[in-house]
């Protein structure tokens, strides 16, 4: 159970409102314990409308007295407010920044805060189906690391890892994944009307058969490999549309794609 009183949000775009959503549901904090900013106020009236969420003024407003303060902007975005928040986090509060490729160093010395926490979440978040991964700075102690898992869990499932490097990698396999995911659903679909399905029964037929997928593989463990063999019959249509798909060279350009969005993860971080 979290212990969890006061939290702050910087940001409250697509993600911010996926992760207060999400630690509401969860029970992790209480609406009122929750206090937003955003640069847009049209965005802060609609948190408050639909969360019952408390909004600040201004950067520093949010942050005061929050026991975690979690920055939920693009990285863009990040400098601006790691220079309106420098210097104003006390000793017993945690940062937690979400965004992408933006290092734990840059983080610490723009806040003026050592007890920082890195994290990327990606978008099923938004439906209480998120992949996190997460790294903490070594100034932040059990409570911190405690609250920062709660939030986190409140979005699906996390993963802590020691090596901030790692970050940059989750972030182009399940940041970036979801992405790789829907132009493959897409694709799927596109091709099911090719062959001459109607475009609503290709559709749920192709989504259905990507979330089915999923769980099977989640819940089996077993190796995708073995799971692949399972349904690939000697000569059947499996081997068939398998051998098109290895033609085609979709391993390669699924490893092309991972590295070119952990290579602009890391320009991201750089600045």
């Amino acid at each position: 159970m979290s212990d969890l009183k006061r939290l702050a949000f910087v940001g409250g775009g697509a993600m911010g409102e996926s992760m207060i959503r999400g630690v509401l549901k969860a029970g992790v904090v209480t609406p009122e314990g929750v206090a937003v900013y955003d640069v847009n106020p049209e965005r802060c009236d609609a948190l408050a409308s639909a969360h019952g969420v408390r909004i600040a003024d201004s950067e520093r407003c949010a942050a005061d007295g929050a026991e975690l303060v979690v920055l939920a902007v693009k990285p863009q975005s990040m400098a601006n407010v790691l220079k309106q928040l420098r210097g104003a986090l006390a000793p017993g509060q945690t940062a937690l920044s979400v965004a992408a490729g933006v290092p734990l160093e840059r983080l610490t010395t723009g806040l003026d805060h050592a007890a920082v926490v890195r994290a990327m979440p990606n978008t099923p978040a938004q439906v209480g189906a998120g992949m996190s991964v997460w790294t903490a700075a070594p100034a932040v102690d059990a409570a911190g690391r405690r609250r920062a898992a709660a939030v986190l869990g409140g979005l699906g499932r996390a993963i802590e890892v020691e090596d901030e490097a790692y970050l940059d990698m989750a972030t182009a396999v399940s940041g970036s994944g979801p992405g790789y995911v829907f132009l493959f659903l897409e694709a799927l679909t596109d091709a099911g009307v090719h062959v001459g399905l109607p475009r609503t029964v290709a559709d749920e037929l192709a989504r259905e058969t990507l979330i089915g997928s999923g769980i099977m593989a989640r819940e089996t463990g077993s190796h995708p490999a073995a799971l692949r063999n399972m349904v690939t019959s000697p000569g059947g249509t499996t081997a068939a549309g398998l051998a098109a798909l290895e033609e085609g060279g979709l391993r390669a350009a699924v490893d092309r794609a991972v590295w070119a969005a952990y290579e602009r993860s890391r320009a991201l971080g750089r600045g």
